[in-house]
């Protein structure tokens, strides 16, 4: 005969009976699985870089050699003396930096004030003036180009900076990307501040753009690599060497030294770190704004 008591240990054994461990034999990684797989995939994007970043210490004859070296016997710089010092590469640095850096600050500058005017504003035929603009990002280059190289002639600028600079300095992606984070944010804070006393002006200063540096920093770090890689308006507009960017007097210096292979893969290295430094300084807030910026639509 079953006790109450019985019945009742019973229960309690098998609430209190450990939980099963891991299963033996079992290897238990200090790191995601996906890792294997990822790791060779980076190390094979990796390696045209490092070939490139080993090539710029190399000398002439080691490069030139056949089979090529995969190592260089010893660290030569006389590719990065060459290209600093005869090649004019200083001053197309300066150019690439002035163009990028100023069309950066403009798509962040107006970028964010469409992006909360469209986000925040309601007025006629404000959803389609914003398809209108988004419209405009599947318009291939090859078909705005004469037009803008008109429009520059027209206003002088052609073989100047500015021809450069007017065509970018706001982007449909830079308005519809800080519309989208823009939208993610609660509209509380904002009342809280209009409440306050504030204008809507200075609630998009004081408020949103706090909030939004993630959105941010994915529109500048965008914004600099298409402008600091851009090659075919550069090639259209700029005619007098000492307008050239980076990128434009990259490719004319390997088509006059093609010999002189180190300096023109150090030459490549410089052009390639500034990239590499944006994208690594603001890699987690570039994640983080592509993740917040498509919660609404």
């Amino acid at each position: 005969m079953i006790t109450t008591a019985g019945v009742s240990e019973r229960r309690t054994h098998r609430r209190t009976a450990p939980a099963p461990g891991p299963r033996r034999g079992g290897v238990r990684l200090p790191f995601s699985a996906w890792h294997l797989l990822l790791a060779p995939l980076a190390l094979a994007f990796a390696i045209p870089l490092i070939w490139l970043l080993l090539s710029s210490v190399m000398s002439d004859a080691e490069i030139n050699r056949f089979p090529p070296a995969l190592w260089p016997s010893g660290i030569d710089l006389g590719g990065y003396q060459y290209v600093l010092s005869n090649a004019g590469f200083p001053r197309w640095f300066a150019n690439s930096l002035i163009v990028s850096v100023t069309a950066v600050v403009a798509n962040l500058v107006f970028g964010a004030l469409g992006g909360y005017a469209f986000a925040r504003m309601r007025f006629a035929g404000s959803r389609v003036l914003l398809v209108l603009i988004l419209a405009t990002m599947v318009i291939p280059f090859q078909l705005t180009m004469i037009p803008t190289f008109l429009v520059m002639k027209r206003l002088g600028l052609i073989d100047t900076l500015g021809a450069l600079i007017i065509p970018s300095l706001v982007t449909p992606f830079a308005v519809f990307l800080l519309r989208q984070f823009f939208l993610s944010l609660p509209r509380e804070l904002e009342e809280a501040a209009w409440i306050d006393g504030c204008s809507r002006l200075r609630v998009l200063v004081r408020v949103v753009l706090p909030l939004s540096r993630p959105a941010l920093s994915t529109v500048a770090v965008l914004t600099f690599l298409a402008t600091w890689n851009d090659l075919t308006w550069p090639l259209i507009a700029i005619n007098h060497d000492t307008q050239y960017t980076l990128q434009l007097g990259l490719a004319t210096f390997q088509g006059r030294h093609h010999t002189k292979w180190a300096a023109v893969m150090a030459g490549n290295v410089i052009t390639v770190v500034p990239v590499l430094l944006a994208f690594l300084g603001a890699q987690k807030s570039f994640i983080q704004s592509i993740t917040s910026s498509g919660l609404k639509g």
